[in-house]
């Protein structure tokens, strides 16, 4: 069942959103070469609780009945697509990494994505990340009433594909609220004109996940980290988005860590 939301409720869930936001600004300081991903997940979650939010994945039940997801963030490197829980392993000069944050606070969650280039990284690696940038975006301008959800993924799914990239296919968006995964699912592919149509109130976690190879994907046998088949790099973003007055209205807002890495530069 989909639960669409009145005006109160999407403006609490701005503010867990933004939430994220911050946590993510946070994040963007420190990563650099030779940091360690759990450096970056403790201070997330400090940041998280001293501001009266709880991680929203940290303790989260595995779908396949494996082990409780250990982290605040996770934080997917490489060819990691998403899912990736943070090793003391110190960030390399060239990486790719993805950093998801889940919030909950005042009964309701926020949760997005960003990926980072750690120091200076190829051409071709910057070229994944503004294209999957450009895809989410693409798929957030058709998430407007009478739309259908489908709109939205063959948005994202022709921009990506269009430049030579894969598409997960298992791994989709999701509606968003009091539970973090609600109905609907939003595949990053699809067919115009297809699946739940788009109303007043929907409020969606958007999130393209793409890879520069193959469009497929296996499991680590941590039973969260989710690889591309090939072992080239994967990029992933996300955004948490409202319909209000029939138009997409973005809840997240990435201008936390775009200051941040402005600063940086």
């Amino acid at each position: 069942m989909i639960y669409l939301k009145n005006r109160e409720e999407i403006e609490i869930m701005r503010e867990s959103a933004l939430m994220v936001s911050r946590t993510l600004g946070i994040i963007a300081k420190e990563i650099k070469p030779g940091v360690l991903p759990i450096y970056l997940d403790r201070l997330a979650e400090e940041f998280i609780r001293d501001h009266g939010g709880v991680p929203a994945f940290k303790g989260f039940k595995s779908a396949h009945g494996g082990i409780d997801f250990p982290a605040t963030l996770c934080i997917s490197i490489n060819e990691a697509v998403v899912h990736g829980i943070p090793t003391k392993n110190p960030l390399r000069e060239g990486d790719i990494i993805s950093v998801d944050c889940g919030v909950k606070k005042n009964g309701f969650y926020g949760d997005h994505a960003y990926t980072f280039a750690v120091g200076e990284v190829t051409p071709e690696i910057k070229k994944l990340i503004e294209v999957t940038k450009e895809s989410l975006y693409l798929g957030i301008q058709q998430m407007v009433s009478g739309n259908r959800i489908g709109d939205i993924s063959y948005a994202i799914q022709q921009h990506a594909e269009k430049n030579g990239y894969g598409v997960v296919r298992e791994l989709v968006g999701h509606g968003l609220g009091k539970v973090m995964h609600e109905e609907p699912e939003v595949p990053n592919y699809g067919k115009r004109g297809d699946g739940p149509k788009i109303k007043e109130g929907l409020v969606l976690a958007i999130e393209p996940m793409i890879n520069m190879g193959t469009k497929n994907i296996k499991q680590l046998r941590d039973g969260w980290t989710i690889v591309t088949a090939d072992g080239k790099p994967s990029a992933h973003f996300e955004h948490d988005v409202a319909v209000i007055d029939g138009k997409p209205e973005i809840l997240s807002s990435y201008a936390f860590i775009e200051d941040a890495l402005a600063l940086i530069k």
